[in-house]
């Protein structure tokens, strides 16, 4: 059997016609930069994340970019963030000169520890930049209180997490003062291409960012910024409004089917307790099952190179997410980042791995990877 880590043909055929009659009708009106359809994607976002606006750019890349160009952050401000995460969440904080600051993650949710925040302040402290890895959100409540405490900005990174949502029933996007989503075709809501939006509850901000996305530019030829060239291409908003109808029939199918494997591994007995994983067993993703969008469904195990090749040899498709973390990459060797500094992202980076969990999975195509993942642990 061949089960691929994401099967983006199944999602297309489910939805061919819808796609493509929004890609035509974009063609027939030969309006590809900006204009109504993106205009109608940003309302359409904004409001599924419970926010007052959205402004499409050009990907999760650029949202996380331009919401710290928007707050003038540069040299010789500091922005916290976790070192368990795709490159862009720091990467971008470098980028405008800005120096990342690593708080490591809780290890049972694989997100910032926001109870280690506080101590990585100081008086160059200007963001806090948390990540709402896997599909399941931060819990906000602690950043909000310290970054309202020292008057920080918030910008959430939820590339991974669009409708992932707390105990409270806030959307990811809708806490902090900006939110950065990302539409690379792997998200749960992805285009055709790369893509991506920025979200606030601040009409001033809204401004700000939909300037700079077009070089500074309003109107046409005359710059109150120095920006870039971030804009959401229109075919691009039309593919992604033609996908948000059914993105959450698409979680709740995830939702679905990380509870068939955590049926399955448990009925296997092979899941285990704790938070390191025993010889022979895995630790399954704890997540809160009403907010999680399982963007990932991603397990801890001993000898995870060795399980990777097996798999692999199987035909399962997996993956390991941030196999070195953020602090310890050489391009941010200048920041003075050991082995041991993060223990968690550390330990986190060697022992997980992604397993197949898109909406199409099957039923027979779970069964296979439970029963290939206990081959490897006999």
């Amino acid at each position: 059997m061949n089960v691929p880590l994401l099967d983006l043909k199944a999602q297309y055929r489910s939805i061919k016609a819808e796609v493509d009659a929004a890609v035509a009708g974009v063609f027939e009106s030969q309006h590809f930069i900006l204009g109504p359809v993106v205009k109608e994607c940003e309302a359409a976002v904004a409001r599924y994340c419970g926010c007052s606006h959205g402004v499409g750019v050009s990907s999760g890349t650029d949202a996380l970019l331009v919401a710290l160009m928007a707050e003038n952050i540069g040299p010789g401000d500091e922005v916290i963030t976790t070192p368990y995460s795709f490159f862009a969440t720091a990467g971008s904080i470098a980028r405008v000169g800005a120096k990342p600051v690593f708080v490591d993650i809780d290890p049972v949710t694989f997100n910032i520890n926001a109870a280690l925040i506080r101590d990585k302040m100081t008086a160059r402290t200007k963001a806090i930049m948390p990540v709402h890895l896997y599909g399941q959100m931060v819990g906000m409540d602690e950043i909000m209180k310290l970054a309202g405490e020292r008057g920080l900005v918030v910008i959430e990174d939820a590339a991974q997490a669009i409708g992932a949502s707390d105990s409270r029933g806030r959307r990811a996007c809708s806490v902090g003062h900006y939110g950065c989503l990302s539409f690379f075709p792997s998200k749960n809501l992805g285009g055709a291409g790369d893509g991506g939006m920025v979200t606030t509850n601040d009409p001033a901000r809204a401004d700000k960012v939909a300037w700079l996305r077009n070089h500074g530019a309003e109107p046409k030829y005359f710059h109150k910024y120095i920006g870039g060239n971030f804009r959401l291409d229109a075919l691009q908003a039309a593919v992604v409004l033609a996908k948000l109808r059914h993105l959450d029939s698409w979680a709740a199918a995830r939702r679905t089917n990380a509870a068939r494997y955590d049926r399955l591994f448990k009925e296997a007995g092979l899941a285990g307790t704790g938070t390191a994983p025993a010889e022979k067993q895995i630790l399954l993703p704890r997540v809160a099952p009403a907010g999680h969008v399982v963007n990932q469904y991603v397990i801890r195990v001993q000898q995870r190179d060795e399980l990777r090749a097996f798999l692999s040899a199987k035909n399962v498709g997996n993956e390991v997410y941030y196999p070195v973390p953020l602090h310890l990459q050489e391009c941010f060797a200048y920041l003075g980042g050991r082995p041991g500094d993060c223990p968690e992202s550390e330990r986190a980076a060697n022992e997980t791995v992604a397993l197949p969990v898109y909406p199409e999975l099957t039923d027979e195509q779970s069964r296979y990877v439970v029963a290939c993942v206990a081959e490897f642990l006999a």
